[in-house]
Parts: structure tokens; sequence; C-alpha cells
């Protein structure tokens, strides 16, 4: 290269203008005495598992862990009933939302559409138009429905179902995502996040249709977000595909461990899951109660958390957050529920956990509400 070569100006490196237009995800995560604006366990962890983090040895983090988190893979298998001679297969990554994406770009074409009633889980349309593929958004009936027939008439090649769906925290019927899975043209994605705080799950309809993959995930009931690990269940054809566009080594060691011993019939351990699982539906129904007093209405639940519109959440969670409480407001939200829309699009997502720590959510609340 010539010093003239070297003088001449190059522009700067841009990245693609999908990339430019996404919004970075920032969540609030001010210092706080309590933060329940991430749906998580607020119990903890399983004390199996952080047994089994103990446990590890520290000569192994040299070496790369099982290439397809061989051992998760059977331990969540038993946990869902299910069988590889069945023709199931599972993948695991760096949480489900990991999982989601892979499956995203392996049977989505850039210009193809992805179909998802709205509001839903934020990263589906952000996955969507990184992958080079189209939001084809479904509004939503105005009790929190979703209705199936209108994904379906999409003919979309991906049609995403969130239930329970986040933020809305409100559960799909039976009938609505078997219609789903029976009639979509393409691919079918359900995300089941919440599923064991759900009155009904929908895994064992992956024996029965070879376009569905259902996602879960261990930073929920299972207390483990901080270690990233999420799986999908579905058709050995699915699954294989979803596996190549994912990569391998996408789980730790360490965080497959964990998940192992969780999913044990050991003290601490799944047993553990199931009764704080429990215990979180009950203080959720009891929390919504204590909402209601205060002259909120909260969608109906089916997860670990309550989505509660009012056109007042911006300046709530600001005011909680300067008493030392963390919620999610949300704001922007489609007008099409006729609560969300009398809310002006703005409503507060708040998790649910020990009683103590909602006593001391709803006297925050209180003093927010008298200052109003």
């Amino acid at each position: 290269m010539s010093a003239d070569d070297r003088d001449v100006p190059r522009p700067h490196p841009q990245p693609r203008a999908a990339v430019r237009g996404l919004p970075l995800y920032a969540p609030d995560i001010a210092a706080s005495t309590v933060d329940v604006s991430e749906n998580v366990n607020l119990w903890g962890s399983p004390p199996a598992s952080l047994r089994a983090l103990a446990a590890a040895p520290a000569e192994r983090v040299n070496r790369y862990p099982s290439l397809h988190s061989t051992p998760l893979h059977d331990a969540v298998l038993d946990y869902l009933g299910l069988s590889a001679t069945s023709g199931v297969g599972l993948v695991t990554g760096c949480g489900s939302d990991d999982v989601l994406d892979a499956a995203i770009r392996a049977f989505g074409e850039p210009g193809d559409e992805v179909a998802f009633a709205a509001p839903t889980f934020v990263m589906i349309p952000i996955f969507t138009r990184l992958n080079g593929l189209v939001p084809a958004v479904v509004p939503m009936g105005p009790s929190y429905e979703v209705d199936p027939q209108q994904l379906v008439d999409r003919r979309a090649k991906i049609t995403y179902l969130c239930t329970p769906n986040n933020p809305t925290s409100t559960a799909m019927s039976r009938q609505a995502v078997e219609y789903v899975v029976e009639h979509a043209a393409g691919l079918v994605v359900l995300d089941e996040a919440y599923a064991e705080f759900a009155p009904d799950v929908f895994t064992s309809l992956v024996t029965r249709s070879d376009r569905l993959l259902v996602t879960r995930t261990f930073s929920k009931a299972f207390g483990l977000a901080g270690l990233r690990v999420g799986y999908g269940v579905g058709s050995s054809a699915i699954v294989d595909a979803v596996m190549r566009a994912r990569g391998p080594y996408k789980v730790n060691a360490l965080a497959e461990a964990a998940a192992v011993a969780a999913l044990s019939d050991g003290p601490g351990a799944l047993g553990w899951v199931t009764e704080h699982a429990t215990l979180a539906v009950t203080i959720r129904e009891r929390l919504a109660s204590a909402l209601r007093e205060l002259g909120f209405e909260p969608a109906p639940s089916a997860g670990n958390f309550l989505f509660v519109p009012t056109s007042r959440a911006p300046a709530i969670a600001r005011g909680m957050r300067e008493r030392g409480v963390l919620v999610r407001a949300l704001s922007g939200l489609p007008h099409d529920v006729p609560a969300v829309r009398a809310a002006e699009g703005h409503a507060l997502r708040i998790g649910v956990g020990p009683w103590a720590s909602m006593e001391l959510l709803l006297d925050a609340l209180r003093e927010v509400l008298a200052c109003a």
C-alpha cells in the first residue's frame, strides 16, 4: 500500500440498518430494598443447585462443557415426561431467548413474517427484525385473549405464542393453542417460560405435531436466572435445525450442573421449586386483591407477576424507586385492550415474592398514591 493510499479517508464501518434501529434493552437497575421488576424467583435458588455449584471441580473450568448439554438433555426430558424414542428432540441455550432467536434464524428467510399477538415478550420483534424477518402483529381481544384464527390467517412462516404471556401475565386457552398448532402454515413456537405457575401447559403437544417448538427456562420458577439456561423441545427435525442455527457450547458447565441438580429428586431440588411456585400463585392472588382495594385492576394472571394498567405507571414507578422499590413501568403498549387504552398505553408489571416483600411494596405504593 502506498503512502497516498493510506492518506485516503475511509468511511467508518456502519452496522446494518436493522441493528441501528433496534432499542437497547436497558431495564431500571437502581439500588433497591425490594426489586420485583424481573419476574424471577424471589425466594432464591434451589439448595441442591447451590450445592452443585459449590462442589463443581475448579480444575475443569479450563475445558469446554458438554457439546450439547447431554446430562441436562436427559434430565429435562424426564421432567417433562417425554422420551427421545418417540421422536422428540431437545435443544438447550443461553436462556430460552437464545433458543427463540435460533429458531427464527433457522426457519425464517429474510422477508418472511413472524406472527404474534401484541403486547408480548419484548425480544420477539427484536429477534424478528435482527434476523431480517417482518413482524406481523395481531391485536389482542378486549379481555386479553388471543384470536387463533387471526394468527392462522396470517399464513406466517413462524407463529409465536406466549402463555402465560409476558407482559400481560394472561394465559391462552387449550382450544386456542391447539387450533394454532393444528392450522398454522409454518413453524409454531410456543413460549412457556412461566409454565410452572400456569393452570395448563402444552409441552406434550410436541408428540402430536411436527411443526411445534416449545421453549422453557430455568430463569423463573427454578431461580437460576443468573446462570442463563433455557431449552426447547420439538420433533427431532425441528430441534436439529435449531441446534445448527444456535451453535455449540451454549450452556456453561456450572450452569448445567446447577440445572441438573434442580431437576433431581433430592432435598432442596425439584420439590423446592414446586413448593415455591405454588406459594407464588397463592401470594399472587393475595397481592392482586390488595391492589384492587387500592383502585387498580390487574389482568387475570397465570404467571408469577401481575400486569396492572394505569396511566400513572411512569410516575408511580419513579415514586416507588425513590422509596427503594423497583417495579417495571411499561409504556407505548397497544390500545386494543380497553383497560390498556384507558391507561393510555401504560402499565405496571409487578413480580411476586415473599409476602414480607409484598407488604413493603404495598406500603411504598400507598405512600406514592397519597402524594399524588
